[in-house]
Order: structure tokens, then C-alpha cells, then sequence
């Protein structure tokens, strides 16, 4: 009898303890997850930033492109507010769309593309683009990792137990994912 008892124990003691480390490994990935989304978001807000310079600049040479300027202002401000990844994500894509335009407008007025303030804001930008998207890759590997761990068999019981659900991708815009275009 008492060799029952202490099989019984000690099932029970390996089911803890192996629960606790899927736990522990959940943990961890999803402050991966975390940490990275975190990256993303100092990443937008400085691109964020800098936008109101950017339309500044732009203002004095564009002034009848009221309506370009207020799309940007419009995405900017949803971006700012953004909470969620699907938020930022969708307020990012909204702001390069609207940014291109805004650039467009360079090639428009030779004297806005040759202020040396509009070319430094272009650049800026340019480097804070690519840094998201060094970190939307970082957040994406980190989002299918943790999403894979509480997938896969046995460890999706435990994560079903202990209520884990899965990390939402952050997206890239829909101009990246067409073909390009060569024009000669």
C-alpha cells in the first residue's frame, strides 16, 4: 500500500515539476515577445517624431498640399496611440504610404529637394526604417518561437492549461510585399 502512495507521489511530483518548466519556458518566450514588440514600438516613436518636422519643412514650400500634410498628421497621431501590434502595424504601413506621397512632393518643388533640412529628415528616416525592420524581424522570429512552443505536443496541454495564447505577427505594409517595378 504504501509503495502505491509513493508512486502516486511521484507521479504527481514529475508532472509538477515538468509543468513548471513548460511554464517557465512559455515565460520566458513570451517576454521575448515582449521585449521585442518594446524595440518596435521606441523604434516607431522616433519615427513618430520625427514627422512634425518633416510636415514643417515641407509647409513652407508645399502650402496648396494641405491635404497630404493632414494624411500624415492623421497617421502619425494613430500611430502614437497605437496599443495593440495590429494597431502600430496598421498605423505604420498607413504612415509610409502617406510618407511616400510626402516624398513624392520633393520631386515636385527643386527647391523643397534641395533643402538641406528636408534631405537630413529623408535620411533619418530612412535609417529608422531600416532599423524597425530589423526589429520587426527580431519580434516576428521571437513571436514564431513562442508560438511554435505552446503549439507543439506535449507542451500545448500545458499551455492550454496555464492559458497562453498565441502572439500576433507585426505585419509588413503592402507595398513591401509587391513586386517591384523597373522602369528604364
Amino acid at each position: 500500500m504504501e509503495l502505491w502512495i509513493i508512486g502516486i507521489l511521484g507521479i504527481v511530483l514529475i508532472f509538477v515539476i515538468v509543468a513548471v518548466l513548460f511554464y517557465n519556458s512559455f515565460i520566458k518566450k513570451k517576454l521575448k515577445v515582449e521585449n521585442n514588440f518594446s524595440e518596435i514600438k521606441i523604434q516607431c516613436k522616433k519615427r513618430f517624431d520625427l514627422v512634425p518636422n518633416l510636415v514643417e519643412t515641407v509647409k513652407g514650400y508645399a502650402q496648396h498640399e494641405k491635404e497630404t500634410l493632414e494624411k500624415v498628421t492623421i497617421a502619425r497621431s494613430a500611430g502614437v496611440t497605437a496599443q495593440s501590434v495590429r494597431d502600430l502595424a496598421n498605423a505604420n504601413n498607413q504612415l509610409t504610404q502617406t510618407l511616400n506621397k510626402l516624398f513624392a512632393l520633393g520631386e515636385q518643388y527643386p527647391d523643397l529637394k534641395a533643402n538641406i533640412n528636408f534631405g537630413k529628415l529623408q535620411d533619418e528616416l530612412v535609417e529608422i526604417e531600416k532599423t524597425i525592420a530589423i526589429s520587426r524581424s527580431f519580434y516576428n522570429d521571437a513571436v514564431m518561437m513562442y508560438n511554435r512552443a505552446i503549439k507543439v505536443i506535449p507542451a500545448n496541454m500545458f499551455a492550454s492549461m496555464f492559458k497562453f495564447k498565441e502572439a500576433e505577427f507585426f505585419n509588413a505594409p503592402e507595398a513591401e510585399l509587391e513586386n517591384v517595378k523597373v522602369k528604364f
